[in-house]
């Protein structure tokens, strides 16, 4: 599947490898804009929906290594042989599941706040039920969207985060879909050794990415490095999006 993308490219970043930017669950190629502000000058990037998510076609089926075709395929399209990943949560699966299928042509990844394992832990049932309650109730408008999702969310940025794909009364994820692929989602099938460079950014009030992780992680990525920024949760990105941009500056030397 090609999937809907974005380019960004300045005329001093044409040296390097293509970044590709993966949004995670119930986001778009809009959310790791912040990144995509502070790395343009440097990088020719890709950033992209996933399938069911943004612009991206809908289908029936969604597991990592479909997830994973699809960005090659998009990437085959474009004419790009080997790339970096930088991916957040869902994404950051996707871009680890990219160093198996096609480990010759990524030459590094940054892991925004997820772990190469399977989570046992649902945390997303309550964003679900928000979300069946708006289209249940035939509601048209951002600000009733969000006057009824306050009754089921208790934290304002999580609902703002979603209604950026709320338009026209309609959700621009596959909700369905993501309802029904969401145990495939939170598991893992673990990968072969991908021995190049990996970063991993971890919220230091986030749970994805905790220490009991470490030997699962390390024993697929053996070259990977951590790096924590503190007071920050699952959206680390977008709550600390200067001390997220630096570590990555630093692990790609630019």
């Amino acid at each position: 599947m090609n999937l809907n993308f974005r380019l960004q490219s300045e005329q001093s970043a044409t040296d390097g490898l293509p970044l590709v930017l993966i949004h995670g669950l119930f986001g778009s190629l809009d959310n790791l804009g912040v990144l995509a502000r502070g790395l343009k000058d440097d990088r020719r990037l890709i950033q992209l929906d996933v399938r069911n998510h943004g612009l991206s076609s809908r289908a029936p089926e969604m597991d990592y290594a479909l997830m994973a075709q699809d960005v090659l395929d998009t990437l085959d399209a474009l004419q790009v042989d080997r790339f970096s990943v930088i991916g957040h949560s869902m994404g950051g699966k996707i871009a680890m599941a990219l160093t198996a299928l096609a480990p010759d042509r990524v030459a590094e990844i940054v892991v925004i706040d997820i772990a190469p394992v399977a989570y046992t832990t649902r945390h997303h049932d309550t964003i679900f039920s928000a979300l069946n309650a708006v289209t249940e109730a035939g509601i048209a408008t951002r600000s009733e969207a969000t006057a009824l999702m306050r009754q089921t969310i208790d934290e304002e940025g999580v609902i703002q985060f979603l209604l950026k794909s709320f338009h026209d009364g309609e959700w621009r994820f596959n909700v369905p879909v993501l309802l029904a692929c969401y145990d495939t989602l939170i598991s893992w099938q673990p990968l072969p050794a991908w021995p190049h460079p990996a970063l991993f950014i971890r919220g230091e009030r986030s749970p994805y990415l905790a220490d009991e992780y470490r030997d699962a992680l390390l024993a697929q990525f053996p070259q990977a490095r951590a790096h924590v920024i503190a007071g920050a949760g699952h959206w680390v990105h977008a709550e600390k999006p200067d001390a997220v941009l630096r570590a990555i500056r630093r692990f790609f030397a630019l």
